[in-house]
């Protein structure tokens, strides 16, 4: 090699931190791990697969303790510490937890998913790709440059739409797979086409950098750096699901097996909002006066449209539960947008977002609980509808009382704190920012939404029509109401744990 050769070779070695990057590999090592057990386990025994994926990302979620003393990174430039692909700092490790726990809670949800299913989903590909989706979402926050923050969003999202439409012959399964695949691909394809403007005007697709130069951005290249921005935000945003990209979200929902709706609703949230945050306010704080307005009017427009969705659903339609729960989701993703927003016109960001973080960390725990008392519902009862849920204090008093707890955190209405205080974060968050009109949208759908969410929980104890029929818990939904009933109720008598490890420096 020539003396000139070896300086060159020497700078393209990245430092690599086997630690900082321990929790998504983990979780894709055990992902082929299950693939390639499932070829030589009989069909009696496949069941371990799901146990052993619960406990690798059990194991994945632990690997963060280490990291929790100080920032570390990796795959950054030679001599230039500061310019990574990869960074393990306070936000990372938050929205981590946040992806792990979502993943670990839909992963108990479908050990019983499957054994019901009695041999109708491929317990290998399933596992697979459940993990695999795992770990792209958990490598997502920690990306710092656009080109690994699209490939953890895809990595992320493929497996999805796979698991979507895992049901073979079920044609609701395939065609809410094909309407989430089309639309995903679409939204991606704008975003890519962002990420090249952007490109294009900097030079650079790491975030600091873009942060430093597109301030610098000649004048006849402004325009295109600006459309650049928005374009980027595109697929972020489906994954949220903001209106207008919010249409796949109730077919999708309903023809997934229960434990994948369960898991869009937040793992896929924490994938959108994540990159939102990542791409406005670490790579574009400047164009604040751009994306900040367009995320204010999204969030308006899909909290809005979200909760008359949700109002409309008959209480007698088939699915009519799992439909209101997506649109509910849609609901909640317009909160979640609010203090993003806020960001782009406040003197400090860094707590409007941290309003988002804890918001989002109350929502995943009411929310899967949610799912998991619908999946015990949806055993006995095929169609999953809202009057299902009739009478269901009398066939099984603790499941009830969990669901309405879950309800009214989602509503912010006592006993249900941690949601209220979650609701209050963001409102203010709003108000600091300018952003009255948008707190004033926000209180008329929080009114909106009590309505249906209230009379979802007064329903439970209404007197059953025949008699009550009983629904016997198993192992793994016991576990995951367990986990999040505490969850709820300890975050409910100590909202400020969230809150203020949400407040802390996230970058």
């Amino acid at each position: 090699m020539s003396a000139l050769a070896q300086p060159l070779a020497a700078s393209a070695v990245q430092s690599v931190d086997w630690l900082a990057i321990a929790p998504p590999t983990l979780t894709a090592v055990i992902a082929l791990v299950a693939l390639v057990a499932d070829l030589f386990l009989p069909q009696a025994r496949k069941p371990l697969l799901g146990w052993v994926s619960v406990a690798g990302l059990a194991a994945a979620g632990l690997l963060l303790l280490p990291l929790l003393h100080g920032d570390r990174a990796a795959f950054c430039l030679t001599g230039q510490p500061a310019v990574c692909s990869y960074r393990a700092d306070h936000f990372t490790l938050v929205i981590q937890f946040l992806v792990l726990g979502g993943a670990l809670l839909a992963a108990l949800l479908s050990v019983t998913a499957l054994k019901d299913a009695r041999g109708g989903l491929p317990e290998g590909e399933y596992w697979f790709l459940l993990l695999s989706s795992a770990a792209g979402a958990a490598l997502l926050p920690a990306a710092r440059d656009l080109a690994t923050l699209v490939v953890a969003l895809e990595v992320a999202s493929l497996p999805a739409f796979a698991l979507v439409g895992i049901r073979h012959g079920d044609r609701r399964s395939s065609d809410a797979a094909l309407k989430f695949f089309l639309s995903s691909v679409t939204a991606t394809a704008v975003s890519l086409l962002g990420v090249s403007f952007v490109y294009a005007t900097t030079g650079s697709l790491y975030l600091t950098r873009i942060a430093e130069r597109v301030q610098h951005v000649d004048g006849q290249l402004h325009t295109l750096a600006q459309t650049g921005v928005v374009l980027t935000l595109v697929g972020f945003a489906f994954k949220l699901a903001a209106v207008p990209f919010h249409f796949w979200v109730p077919d999708t929902y309903v023809g997934a097996p229960l434990p994948i709706a369960a898991y869009l609703s937040v793992v896929g949230k924490a994938v959108g909002f994540t990159g939102l945050i990542l791409v406005t306010v670490v790579a574009f704080p400047s164009y604040g006066d751009v994306w900040g307005p367009a995320l204010a009017v999204l969030a308006a427009l899909t909290m809005t449209v979200g909760n008359v969705g949700a109002l409309r659903q008959r209480a007698t339609r088939a699915h009519s539960a799992v439909r209101l729960l997506a649109w509910s989701s849609v609901g909640q993703a317009g909160y979640l947008l609010v203090p993003i927003a806020a960001a782009g016109s406040t003197k400090d960001p860094q707590k409007a977002i941290g309003s988002t973080v804890a918001y989002a960390l109350m929502y995943a725990a009411v929310n899967l609980g949610a799912f998991t008392v619908a999946a015990l519902v949806g055993r006995t009862r095929r169609h999953n509808r809202v009057a299902d849920y009739r009478g269901l204090y009398a066939a099984n008093a603790p499941a009830a009382l969990l669901l309405a707890f879950f309800l009214l955190c989602l509503a912010g209405l006592p006993p249900g704190v941690i949601g209220l205080f979650a609701k209050v974060t963001v409102f203010s968050a709003a108000v600091d920012a300018g952003l009255g009109w948008l707190a004033v949208v926000m209180a008329v759908n929080v009114v909106i939404a009590l309505f249906y969410y209230l009379q979802w929980t007064a329903l439970l104890f209404r007197a059953p029509e025949g008699e009550a029929a009983g629904h016997r818990v198993p192992a793994p939904l016991t576990a995951a109401l367990t986990l999040t009933g505490v969850l709820g109720v300890a975050l409910s008598g100590a909202p400020q744990l969230v809150l203020r490890f949400a407040a802390q420096n996230l970058f």
